[in-house]
């Protein structure tokens, strides 16, 4: 009996976690631009969305499937019966034709990854070298200043080619300033003619990164070994660093480390503007191999995050401390977020919140 009693209670337990869990719902998830003329340039469509469930709602990354889609959301925790957007802004700019493009979006829903689409048709738009090489630099034209890198499994390599051309008299020679040790560009030919076309080859390995997650980089273009590190002159690189869980064997998989953490949420209570409080989420790693607290990516200022460790060993426990520093914080209630990244195969991307009350 005591067995079948221990079974309904966790069973119960199960029952009321899962009622207090956020519930994403959108109006929908699909949508068809039509037909759009290239030179028109970017079109954008809002996603809507509600929080239907019984805890608040995050959403804590969009990924695009596509470098020409780019994505803009939400990112303050939604409340019950609150709602959300989702901008999806897709270019045309050199993809004439029809298209189709998926965005996925990663919350802490009961429905943790959900897919939207866009899709449509580019008309393509009327031939000549500013419409072909949007970008310019002096005498130098680029089809884009954003390299999209997508996702990145951790130890392999991705390549992208940026299309250049030489709209100036003189011959222009090539080179990028500011790129960090796992990026390496090359310009093919080195050094451009007038109204010459080449590229610039971009190659990013991420076995030397030292993040994982999110990655931006301003890097600069020389032109005839003058360096100016201005806006006219960056270049964007953009990533996202992933482990690849899919080519695990079953044996590690089921070795793997499994990440729990009882309260994914931290009340810091009331306190006056200017004090600081700490909170402290507490970790456990219930799988045999080690947990691994590969980053913490955390964009709010009043907020520090100490891991005790970064490597947590099977069956054991450490803390996760978060001092809040309520300086230049005006009166208010407060919910914030953070995000850390494991190798937890069922936990990569884990969602933690905080909460609290400023008053005189």
């Amino acid at each position: 009996m005591k067995k079948y009693g221990l079974l309904l209670t966790c069973l119960i337990i199960s029952m009321v976690a899962m009622s207090q869990k956020s519930v994403i719902n959108f109006e929908t998830k699909s949508h068809d631009f039509g037909k759009i003329n290239e030179d028109d340039g970017k079109v954008t469509f809002e996603f809507d969305f509600s929080n239907v469930g019984n805890s608040p709602l995050v959403v804590s990354r969009v990924q695009a499937s596509c470098g020409c889609t780019t994505p803009s959301w939400t990112k303050e925790p939604i409340e019950p019966g609150k709602k959300g957007t989702i901008d999806v802004t897709y270019n045309p700019s050199g993809r004439p034709g029809v298209f189709m493009k998926t965005i996925t979006v990663y919350n802490n829903s009961t429905e943790e990854q959900v897919t939207l689409v866009i899709k449509g048709e580019v008309i393509p738009k009327s031939s000549g070298v500013s419409s072909e090489y949007p970008v310019v630099m002096s005498g130098l034209r680029l089809k884009t200043k954003v390299i999209q890198l997508n996702n990145v499994d951790k130890g392999k390599t991705q390549t992208r080619i940026v299309s250049i051309q030489n709209s100036s008299k003189d011959n222009l020679k090539i080179t990028i300033a500011n790129l960090p040790v796992y990026v390496v560009a090359e310009a093919s030919p080195e050094t451009l003619k007038p109204n010459e076309e080449g590229k610039i080859t971009f190659t990013f390995n991420s076995k030397n990164c030292p993040q994982w997650g999110p990655v931006s980089d301003d890097v600069y273009v020389v032109l005839n070994g003058q360096k100016k590190y201005s806006d006219e002159y960056k270049l964007i690189l953009v990533g996202n660093v992933v482990e690849d869980f899919d080519k695990l064997t079953l044996d590690q998989k089921r070795k793997s480390p499994i990440l729990e953490i009882p309260g994914r949420s931290i009340n810091l209570g009331t306190l006056k503007a200017g004090t600081k409080r700490v909170g402290k989420f507490f970790i456990k790693n219930n799988g045999q191999s080690a947990l691994e607290i590969r980053r913490i990516i955390n964009n709010n200022k009043e907020l520090r995050v100490h891991p005790l460790k970064m490597t947590i060993a099977g069956g054991k426990k450490s803390d996760l401390k978060v001092d809040l520093n309520s300086k230049n914080l005006p009166e208010g209630e407060y919910k914030k977020s953070f995000t850390i990244q494991t190798n937890d195969p069922e936990n990569s991307f884990l969602i933690l919140v905080l909460s609290w009350k400023i008053v005189k």
